[in-house]
C-alpha cells in the first residue's frame, strides 16, 4: 500500500466501546466516503455473532453486515485462493498470522490500538496477535488445554502434582499415536527449551537439541512404566466414563463429552507440576489465541477494523462468553465474577498464563509430523537413550528450513 493513501481515521468519536479503547484504521478514505452506505462480510464459526451484528448496524447505520458461518480455519485458504471473494473481516487462529501477514494478506491495525490492545487485554493474546512486533489481529479469545479429571477418584491437590496424580489414579496419555505433537511439545518448553526462539519467530532458533529437550525424552520414555500413565488417544472419553482411567488432557471442546462421561463427578484443573529432572515446573500447553483480522482486500478498510473492534470489545466477549463459553482475552473480563464461577472457564484463564502463544512463523508447518515421530518413536523404544540428542538436532534443523522452493 503506498505511503501517499495511508493515513490514521479516529474512530473514537464515532464509537465508544466498553473497554475504553481507542479505534483508529489505517485506510485511506474521505469523510465524503465514510458517510456513504457500505456493506461488509463476516465470516465467524457461530451464529451467536448475528445479535453482534445488528446491534452493530443499529449503532452504524451506513454499514450493512452480511453474515456468513465460516470456520476460522478456513480463512487462510480461503484467502490464499481468491482474497477478494472472502471476508471483509474474518477470525483465524493466531497460528496462521505469520502465514497471511508473510503473503500480504491482512491489514495492520493502527498503532493507537496496537497501544491499547497491550493495556486492555492478557500478555499471551497481545502476544498472538502480533507478527515481527506490528498488530496484525483484534483478540477475543483464549484457549489452552487442560486438565479434566474424576472428582470421585482424585483430589483437586492429587491433580497438582504429576507424582501424585499418577500414584492415586490413573490419567490417559497420548504419546504413541498422531497428535502428541500438540498436547506434549509444551513439555520441552516446560523445561526451558525455545521452539522458533524465545519470541516463537526466529527459525533457526529452536533449541531441543540440548540437554534440556533430552531430560524430557528420558521422562517419556520413562512414563512407560509408570503404571499411573495410560497410553490411551481414541477412547480415552469412553474409558473415562468406565472408570479405567481417572483424568485425561485436552482442550474447551472437550467439556460437553467430558460432562457427559463423568456426570456429578466431573471437574476441571490446570495442568499438574513436572519434575524432569531438574525439579518440579508447572506443565506448560499451547495458548491459542483466537482473533479476528481484516482483510487487505476490502474495499472498506476503516469500516472493516471498526466491526473487528466492536467484535473484540468487552462487551462483545462478554456476550460471547456468556452464549457460546469462549474465553475472554480481555484482562477485565478475565477477572470477572462471570468467568470465575466458571470451572473450565477459571482454569484456562489461569492455564493461559502458564502457556506459550503457538508459534505464529510460516514454519510451524515443518513442526507437526517431526515432532510427532519423536514422541511416537520414544514411546515405542525406537529411540534409545543415546539417539535421543540426535534425534533433536536433526529436528531443530527440520523444522529451521524455508517452506519456499
Amino acid at each position: 500500500m503506498k505511503k501517499t493513501t495511508i493515513k490514521a481515521v479516529a474512530l473514537a468519536s464515532a464509537f465508544t466501546f466498553s473497554s475504553s479503547i481507542v479505534v483508529s484504521a489505517i485506510a485511506g478514505i474521505s469523510g465524503d466516503a465514510a458517510s456513504k452506505k457500505v456493506t461488509l462480510k463476516l465470516w465467524a464459526d457461530n451464529s451467536a455473532y448475528k445479535d453482534l451484528v445488528a446491534k452493530f448496524e443499529a449503532k452504524n447505520p451506513n454499514i450493512k453486515i452480511k453474515f456468513q458461518k465460516v470456520g476460522s480455519v478456513d480463512t487462510t485458504p480461503a484467502f490464499q485462493k481468491d482474497a477478494s471473494t472472502a471476508g471483509d473481516v474474518a477470525m483465524v487462529p493466531h497460528d496462521q498470522l505469520g502465514g497471511l501477514v508473510s503473503q500480504g494478506l491482512v491489514l495492520r491495525v493502527s498503532p493507537d490500538y496496537q497501544k491499547d490492545t497491550k493495556k486492555t487485554q492478557v500478555k499471551g493474546a497481545v502476544s498472538g496477535a502480533t507478527y515481527k512486533g506490528k498488530q496484525y489481529g483484534y483478540p477475543y479469545g483464549v484457549e489452552t488445554q487442560v486438565l479434566y479429571y474424576n472428582k470421585s477418584k482424585l483430589s483437586a491437590n492429587d491433580v497438582k502434582d504429576w507424582t501424585t496424580l499418577t500414584q492415586k489414579g490413573k490419567i490417559a496419555v497420548n504419546f504413541a499415536e498422531g497428535g502428541a505433537n500438540y498436547t506434549w511439545a509444551p513439555a520441552f518448553l516446560t523445561n526451558g527449551v525455545y521452539l522458533f526462539g524465545k519470541n516463537g519467530e526466529q527459525a533457526k532458533g529452536s533449541t531441543f537439541g540440548t540437554k534440556k529437550g533430552v531430560q524430557v525424552l528420558k521422562w517419556v520414555a520413562a512414563q512407560t512404566k509408570n503404571t499411573g500413565v495410560v497410553q490411551d488417544n481414541a477412547g480415552a472419553l469412553e474409558d473415562l466414563a468406565a472408570g479405567k482411567v481417572d483424568a485425561f488432557m485436552s482442550g474447551p471442546w472437550s467439556k460437553q463429552d467430558v460432562q457427559k462421561a463423568l456426570g456429578d463427578n466431573y471437574a476441571v484443573a490446570v495442568y499438574p507440576k513436572v519434575d524432569f529432572g531438574s525439579g518440579e515446573k508447572q506443565l506448560q500447553a499451547f495458548l491459542g489465541v483466537k482473533l479476528f483480522v481484516v482483510n487487505k482486500s476490502t474495499k472498506h478498510p476503516a469500516e472493516a477494523a471498526k466491526l473487528a473492534a466492536y467484535l473484540t470489545s468487552d462487551e462483545s466477549q462478554k456476550t460471547i462468553f456468556n452464549k457460546i463459553g469462549y474465553i475472554p482475552s480481555s484482562q477485565k473480563l478475565s477477572t470477572s465474577s462471570e468467568v470465575k464461577a466458571d470451572p473450565l472457564a477459571k482454569a484456562v484463564t489461569k492455564m493461559s498464563t502458564y502457556s506459550t502463544p503457538m508459534p505464529k512463523i510460516p514454519q510451524v508447518n515443518n513442526f507437526w509430523a517431526p515432532m510427532d515421530a519423536i514422541f511416537n518413536d520414544t514411546w515405542k523404544g525406537k529411540i534409545d537413550e543415546s539417539q535421543m540428542l540426535p534425534k533433536l538436532k536433526d529436528f531443530d534443523i527440520q523444522v529451521s528450513k524455508s517452506l519456499t522452493k
